[in-house]
């Protein structure tokens, strides 16, 4: 391995060892050396897999490791920021988990410090790795159905029961808009470019957090409409309906997870055209994005720019919302 990019993970929290600690550890062009968490019990599931790890009880100590060149940051959400800097000003690249804050406006000292640092920083907004959503946008770039007329998202799952999980506390940035509303927005403002003119939005809370977003908005091209819920039956789709077409993608966030990637493109005389993605992992792509930036200076596709989009429009909802 070539100049691998050496990694070390801030927590070891459930996503971390189910999913991105074992994508960096298999990506080409990486390599997992580090682990920093106060619990010894938690890194045994990371050094099962990665035996050579080595692992620091202090944050700060991982961050002062000179044989570390990027920090994958899968704290609570309320900690993203803070541990975000700290790890540009060590001189570490940083990919955090999303969302990377809770305010648009907090984008800006995190760009800030990735100019000033001359690192690559961005959150980990996995879906633009998919080559199922390369291929939505490249679809609709190419014009395939038509003019787009209307966008809608759909993304829930049921985490009533675990009361002491983080999704389900005001006080670390919990509720379904931060968590999974990420994922609904930014799909469609990625795959359009396009930015919402007019948002409206009805909200149901519970305990201080937001339990369902019912949004509405008009985009430049197109109108949108969007649920996300983490009280309700896990179900998720996202649909591009053309004048001369339709896409749909049926597990389009958690793929593999929630099933099979696919991408049915609907045309003209009922005939369904389907594309099927079975062992792409976004994760380990991101990872492997990720590294060609840092090594190569190839463009990322999810800059900080693009993120602090997306939370502009979680902002926007949580300005207007009607109680539901």
């Amino acid at each position: 391995m070539q100049n691998p990019v050496r990694w070390g993970i801030l927590g070891a929290g459930k996503f971390a060892r189910q999913f991105m600690g074992p994508a960096i550890h298999a990506a080409e062009g990486a390599q997992l050396v580090a682990l920093a968490t106060s619990s010894a019990e938690k890194a045994e599931p990371f050094q099962a897999f990665c035996p050579e790890l080595t692992v620091y009880d202090d944050y700060d100590a991982l961050l002062a490791a000179p044989d570390i060149d990027a920090v994958y940051v899968p704290l609570p959400n309320h900690m993203h920021v803070e541990w975000s800097l700290k790890a540009m000003a060590a001189g570490k690249h940083v990919l955090c988990e999303k969302p990377m804050t809770l305010q648009a406006d907090q984008f800006d000292q995190l760009i800030a410090k990735r100019d000033e640092a001359g690192v690559l920083a961005a959150e980990a907004y996995m879906i633009v790795h998919h080559p199922q959503w390369q291929m939505v946008k490249r679809i609709i770039d190419e014009g395939a159905i038509g003019k787009l007329v209307h966008v809608s998202g759909k993304f829930s799952f049921d985490n009533r029961t675990e009361t002491t999980n983080i999704r389900n506390k005001p006080e670390t940035g919990g509720g379904g808009l931060r968590d999974i509303g990420v994922y609904v927005f930014g799909a469609a403002r990625y795959a359009t470019g396009q930015e919402p003119d007019e948002i409206s939005a009805r909200i149901r809370w519970e305990n201080g957090v937001d339990a369902l977003a019912e949004v509405q908005a008009q985009f430049p091209g197109f109108s949108y409409s969007a649920y996300v819920s983490i009280r309700m039956h896990p179900y998720q789709e996202m649909v591009f309906h053309g004048e001369a077409g339709l896409i749909r993608l049926t597990a389009p966030f958690n793929a593999r997870v929630f099933g099979e990637a696919r991408v049915e493109l609907h045309k003209p005389g009922l005939e369904v055209q389907v594309t099927r993605f079975p062992g792409d992992d976004h994760y380990k792509l991101q990872v492997e994005a990720f590294g060609r930036s840092v090594r190569d200076g190839a463009d990322y596709p999810c800059p900080l720019e693009f993120s602090r989009g997306t939370q502009t429009m979680i902002d926007r909802v949580f300005e207007v919302a009607l109680p539901l």
